[in-house]
């Protein structure tokens, strides 16, 4: 098998997240890192570039660089990977797509519901890929829960409770911590905190999950500690498209919880729940009956989940795993692409743009909503 070439551009040396996609990207052997510009420091990004096995000439300064420098090649890039600071996805997205590379973006994907617009139109005009990263999609046992849902086993979904709370940003002297501070700064972070940092991951998994879209909501914002101007712990009511309605609470300030990622799906037939701190189990309770215990790499799950499993029942697996699952849908969408066939519909389920639009879209209505003492705003 032929690897994909595949492009960074951002996280390098010390970064949180470059790791887990260069660990992911390369977990099935689809992609090899080909070229990258992986640092705000030029000459840092270049030395590490090369120090990963990226031949000199493929190893840029920056990301204009990297497009000048790959936008005609022969060999061009198959993938281009986005892990820069926010504010800047929706310049270096544009650019790649519209020089017709296909993108996986860090979330969000753009500051505003009308940059993302932007992008979804230009992935329509262009027919180029570009994903959005919101990777926890990617773990077996959720794409259990999405395939039990379409299947019908719940019965009609009537609640949705979801979770991202954690305490990091709880301690008040650390609140002008540089590497805390810049998330609570409109001038950076844009019109939300806590909600557009990590509730977004709880927003997508359960609209992923249900198969459905959001349809209004109504919000709380709370700033709690310090004089921060943008929330760090956030209450979220969504309207969903088929009567569905979710619970949303995401937090900066829960002291003790350490990533509290979670979903509960409560429909007519049962229920559902997972926790992202414990991957590896799914408790599913059929009305009126005992609950049940799923456990991940079992061959009796949905064709989705045992497509998503990598190692053998009763052996951990993790994050970057289901980051993996991501660039594996992606991989094989883009073989399928070079060959002119349709790919595996098992591998449709990545997370696209107009993910990362109808997140911005929660973004903008949570935030107006809030301003409005909770009313509630269409999306």
């Amino acid at each position: 098998m032929t690897r994909l070439k595949w492009g960074m551009i951002g996280g390098g040396e010390g970064s949180q997240i470059g790791p887990a996609h260069r660990i992911s990207a390369s977990l099935d052997g689809h992609f090899q890192l080909t070229a990258a510009a992986l640092d705000i420091d030029p000459e840092r990004g270049k030395s590490y570039a090369v120090q990963l096995g990226v031949a000199e000439d493929r190893a840029y300064g920056n990301w204009q660089e990297m497009l000048a420098g790959e936008r005609d090649r022969p060999d061009r890039l198959d993938l281009v990977t986005i892990a820069t600071p926010n504010a800047t996805h929706f310049e270096i997205s544009r650019a790649f797509l519209e020089a017709g590379f296909h993108v996986l973006c860090e979330k969000p994907l753009t500051m505003t519901a009308d940059e993302a617009e932007q992008i979804v139109a230009i992935t329509s005009e262009t027919g180029r890929i570009c994903a959005v990263n919101y990777g926890y999609s990617g773990y077996p046992l959720v794409r259990q829960m999405r395939a039990m849902v379409a299947e019908g086993e719940l019965g009609r979904i009537r609640l949705i409770k979801a979770e991202f709370a954690h305490g990091f940003h709880a301690d008040a002297e650390e609140a002008d911590n540089p590497r805390i501070r810049w998330r609570y700064d409109p001038e950076q972070a844009g019109t939300s905190a806590v909600f557009a940092d990590a509730g977004i991951h709880a927003f997508h998994m359960a609209c992923f999950v249900a198969g459905q879209t959001p349809t209004e909501l109504s919000a709380d914002f709370a700033s709690m500690v310090g004089d921060r101007q943008l929330e760090d712990d956030a209450m979220i009511n969504i309207r969903l498209s088929d009567g569905a309605l979710c619970r949303l609470w995401t937090s900066a300030i829960a002291v003790g919880r350490m990533h509290g990622l979670t979903l509960q799906v409560f429909g007519e037939k049962g229920g559902l729940s997972w926790q992202q701190q414990h991957p590896e189990q799914l408790h599913w309770t059929p009305l009126n009956g005992r609950t049940q215990i799923l456990e991940r790499g079992d061959a009796a799950l949905s064709p989705q989940a045992v497509r998503a499993s990598r190692i053998p029942i009763g052996h951990a697996e993790g994050m970057p795993v289901a980051f993996a699952n991501i660039y594996h849908d992606l991989a094989e969408v883009l073989r399928a692409k070079k060959l002119g066939s349709a790919a595996d519909p098992l591998a449709l389920d990545y997370p696209t743009a107009l993910d990362g639009l109808w997140s911005m879209r929660a973004i903008e209505a949570a935030a107006k909503s809030a301003k409005s003492g909770g009313a509630w705003v269409g999306m």
